[in-house]
């Protein structure tokens, strides 16, 4: 899979570019999408408004770790891998028997966008399994992106030659399409563009950006990890992600 939003729209972490300062080896979003759609010659690709755009495709699906994207009301989301209370949720927000973990998602995100105004981290508590998803809301240019807590399916993030947010499955899109910037997406994390990264295990701690550098001290690469020992005033809200709800709240339990 692979998403790629503009600078002003997905606002990557200034710290994502720090390793291709002096170099210039990146690759722009439309030829990322190239060599994406050249690798992946069975993949669908949907243009989102402002030069944003998702693809994917299901070749090489790992059965542990499939892929799949739905468009709810301008809602887009792609998802791999699964979710081990599938049941629950779909239970919970009224998902057909066959709804499949992407539609779960985002009627999740519209539930409690919603409704009541709740931290994000709390949502994404509730999914039990092994998962990345994107969600791009194109009503209010939201992006909500997340990962497991253990990293169980490969996910990297980085910044395009000018600037624009790039996520993908495949490292090897990542790694020739941005270069050196870019990594890991961290584990047990969301980011909301325009509220940064967050940890839900770990709401009130702040997620740093560690810099790795060579014995001339040039920066070789980022990774992003939980600061157990630097706490937050308070969890980011701003835009509709001020609006997300805890499900038991959403119930009225």
């Amino acid at each position: 899979m692979l998403a790629v939003f503009a600078k002003a729209i997905g606002k990557p972490p200034e710290e994502l570019s720090l390793p291709a300062i002096g170099s210039n080896n990146s690759k722009t979003p439309q030829e990322i999408l190239d060599k994406f759609q050249s690798s992946w010659p069975d993949s669908a690709v949907y243009i989102l408004p402002h030069g944003n755009f998702m693809a994917l495709s299901h070749q090489d699906e790992s059965p542990i770790h499939p892929r799949s994207i739905v468009v709810l009301d301008d809602i887009f989301c792609i998802f791999v891998g699964t979710l081990e209370n599938i049941a629950d949720l779909r239970h919970f927000y009224g998902v057909p028997r066959q709804g499949t973990e992407a539609m779960i998602v985002v009627e999740a995100y519209k539930a409690l966008r919603d409704r009541a105004p709740y931290p994000p981290d709390q949502v994404v508590k509730e999914l039990d399994g092994k998962f990345a998803f994107i969600i791009f809301d194109v009503k209010t240019n939201t992006l909500f992106v997340a990962r497991d807590r253990e990293g169980s399916v490969k996910f990297q993030w980085g910044v395009a030659k000018d600037g624009s947010l790039v996520c993908s499955d495949d490292p090897k899109i990542i790694s020739e399409g941005c270069g050196k910037s870019c990594a890991p997406f961290p584990p047990g994390c969301i980011f909301i563009n325009g509220c940064g990264l967050t940890s839900f295990d770990h709401p009130l701690n702040k997620v740093k950006a560690v810099v790795q550098e060579d014995d001339s001290g040039n920066i070789m690469s980022v990774y992003f990890q939980v600061d157990l020992f630097t706490r937050i005033a308070s969890i980011p809200r701003s835009g509709s992600a001020s609006n997300w709800a805890d499900p038991a709240e959403v119930k009225g339990e």
